[in-house]
């Protein structure tokens, strides 16, 4: 299948575009392609995400007679598609302008169909509706080309469920809002407060023109660098979530080594990730929630795993999820979502982790965890040398039953100290034992008969006769010390004029 459109195919339409177009779903699509064998064939595109020329789908529609006339939402992206191509970013901006104020004029960079569409949708109260299609069809396209400029819908129907209900006067943050797409999803009373803010302006502009166009009230979103040029300093929210860039490593560490806000430590170039993570959680007011969407890696990497140990030792981490693969928009590998609490107190801090392993559900599948996929992880289990924080490790393993791991420890050692005291010799009632007061043999002459082997250290049993840790148990003994010792305090070892009790074997072994 092509990756690029063939010469003069003229307008190329989407799966979800034909559907669209035949008041069908994309599921409907997609059989239709299986069923049917004259069905258009793609001229561009991917295998994941083909294009077809519209023409052909027209004709095809008509003659099965499931087509009707394109909408003017279709037609309106078309004609900003058409006349910007992948640069649209800047143009959406002026679309979403144009809606919200007809009166302020089209900007030349709008083209004139584009221009009537727009305003016979604000004419006609579907600002609202237009500028949310236009919203979804730029994430379809950037997801098409492998991007990670938009939070993908999957993302943000699991940060919508790890956040949960939100109070009536909450105060919500996004510093890397993009679109305004995970920010403006999240369920909130009117009452509540949102702020964000984009490093590109063009974004900024759209995402706050798509939440006064969409009735949102109590939005506001700032342009500019959250990093290096943080818009909201004195901003602390109840909820802080962030689907964070992961694309570039100058995340502007050199100039903020001594930023007040890496709290758990300053995070190295190659982990941006932690650095937006303390961003956000800097932005936490007492008791509030951070909900971060973090690649798998940054549970692992031993660059970060300092900071990764502090979080966990001040009981800020409280929740690990890892999402199924195809969760994000421009790659099929598994992303996590982190959940951090700021404590209302010392005593307020997480005694555990739960962990959560989502990767065997479908990218659509539930959210909810089977018991079989959580596990609580005590603090003091994750704070080993690699502090590995990646759920699968700790839910994949059975829990472990410390009181019965401590009891069988116990019946063991019992056990050894009563082996301990068989083994130790008697002693006699002349106070001296048979085997420390019985004949012996010195070294010398074991030595001579070919039973031990004197080398440069330590002299070593050669005969199944005689064992070395009993030997040298004796050689090291305090009276051989003492006789080994000098006047002068100096020490000799003399190995050759030692002596050694005689016995059998499994006496010397005993």
């Amino acid at each position: 299948m092509p990756d690029t459109p063939a010469p003069d195919a003229g307008p190329l339409v989407t799966g979800s575009e034909i559907a669209r177009l035949a008041g069908v779903t994309r599921a409907a699509v997609s059989n239709w392609r299986k069923r049917y064998d004259d069905f258009p064939t793609p001229v561009g595109g991917g295998i994941g995400s083909p294009l077809f020329a519209h023409a052909e789908v027209s004709a095809w529609l008509d003659k099965q007679r499931k087509g009707r006339h394109l909408s003017d939402e279709v037609r309106l992206w078309q004609a900003l598609r058409g006349s910007h191509g992948d640069d649209m970013l800047g143009v959406l901006a002026e679309a979403a302008r144009l809606l919200a104020d007809p009166a302020s004029g089209a900007s030349a960079s709008l083209p004139p169909e584009a221009v009537r569409l727009l305003g016979d949708a604000a004419e006609g109260g579907a600002a609202g509706e237009t500028i949310e299609h236009l919203a979804e069809r730029f994430t379809e396209s950037i997801r098409r080309a492998g991007s990670d400029l938009v939070t993908s819908p999957r993302l943000v129907r699991a940060v919508r469920h790890a956040v949960g209900d939100l109070g009536a006067d909450a105060v919500l943050f996004d510093p890397a809002c993009g679109l305004g797409t995970l920010l403006l999803a999240l369920s909130a009373d009117q009452g509540s407060r949102r702020y964000g803010q984009e490093v590109d302006a063009r974004s900024a502009r759209f995402a706050q023109l798509r939440a006064e166009l969409a009735s949102h009230t109590g939005v506001e979103i700032a342009s500019g660098d959250s990093l290096r040029e943080d818009r909201w300093p004195d901003l602390r929210a109840d909820v802080v979530v962030c689907d964070p860039p992961v694309t570039s490593g100058d995340w502007g560490r050199e100039e903020l080594l001594l930023d007040s806000r890496w709290e758990f430590g300053t995070p190295s170039r190659a982990e941006g990730e932690l650095a937006w993570l303390q961003h956000a959680y800097a932005h936490t007011a007492p008791g509030g929630v951070v909900c971060m969407v973090m690649p798998a890696s940054v549970a692992y990497r031993k660059a970060g795993r300092r900071i990764r140990a502090e979080l966990v030792r001040r009981g800020v981490l409280t929740q690990v999820v890892a999402l199924p693969p195809g969760s994000a928009a421009f790659h099929a590998l598994p992303v996590h979502l982190w959940r951090l609490r700021r404590p209302k107190a010392p005593t307020d801090e997480a005694a555990s982790v739960r962990m959560v392993d989502l990767t065997a559900n479908k990218p659509d599948g539930p959210l909810e965890p089977r018991p079989d996929q959580m596990v609580d992880v005590p603090v003091i289990q994750l704070l080993d040398e690699t502090v590995d924080l990646t759920p699968g490790r700790h839910v994949s393993s059975s829990p472990r039953d410390f009181a019965a791991e401590y009891e069988r420890a116990r019946q063991e050692l019992t056990q050894l100290v009563g082996r301990l005291t068989e083994l130790l010799p008697q002693l006699t009632e002349g106070g001296r034992s048979p085997v420390l007061g019985g004949p012996t043999v010195s070294v010398a002459d074991l030595t001579r008969a070919g039973l031990v082997e004197c080398g440069d250290s330590e002299p070593v049993s050669v005969s199944d006769q005689l064992d070395t840790d009993f030997l040298l148990g004796f050689l090291r003994g305090a009276s051989h010390v003492r006789r080994s010792a000098t006047s002068s305090g100096t020490f000799r070892f003399d190995a050759r004029g030692a002596r050694v009790p005689r016995m059998e074997i499994a006496e010397q072994r005993r």
